[in-house]
């Protein structure tokens, strides 16, 4: 079975298209639910035109990766989902954007409860406290937004120079998305 890691960061966790989950799972979830709270809440960063995801599950425990540091995400939009386990500390912390780098000067601290999920902006600067206790488990939705990205790519700041890929390509696309209208959503 492929194994992926689900990021540059986090050593423990899967990517779920690996396990066949993209289709019958993350993809409606994306389309249906997700995308149209997204044109609400932040229609400014390409909340309305989400058409691509990476969706991974990610473990911390006290002998694997305990905390993750400072970062901001590939995406657009992240959904960030505290599936469960017992635990203890970890407590997410968020910061400005990743343009001001004095954003962390006071950071925000959110502690993540099992069954609950925070939506942010993908350039927010957060991060994980460590771990005292227990294990916690994460579903990661980073949703991207072609439209957005092909002007400028979020992790460079530069015009994208695209390349064929297979599956999502990091939500780079050689087509302009359609629009869509929000009002018709709701």
């Amino acid at each position: 079975m492929p194994k992926g890691r689900p990021n540059t960061m986090n050593n423990y966790g899967v990517l779920l298209h690996e396990l066949g989950l993209d289709e019958p799972l993350v993809t409606p979830l994306r389309e249906r639910f997700l995308q149209p709270l997204m044109a609400l809440l932040y229609p400014d960063c390409g909340g309305g035109w989400l058409d691509s995801h990476r969706a991974f599950v990610v473990k911390y425990a006290p002998d694997q990766d305990r905390e993750l540091g400072c970062h901001y995400d590939n995406a657009e939009l992240t959904l960030n989902v505290a599936l469960g386990k017992a635990f203890t500390g970890g407590a997410l912390y968020f910061g400005g954007l990743f343009q001001a780098p004095s954003a962390l000067a006071r950071p925000l601290e959110v502690q993540h409860v099992v069954g609950q999920g925070i939506l942010h902006r993908g350039g927010q600067l957060h991060g994980a406290r460590p771990l005292d206790t227990g294990e916690r488990w994460n579903l990661v939705v980073w949703l991207r937004a072609s439209a957005v990205r092909n002007r400028l790519c979020p992790m460079c700041c530069r015009k994208p120079d695209l390349v064929d890929d297979e599956g999502f390509g990091d939500g780079f696309t050689r087509e302009e998305p359609s629009t869509v209208d929000v009002c018709a959503l709701t």
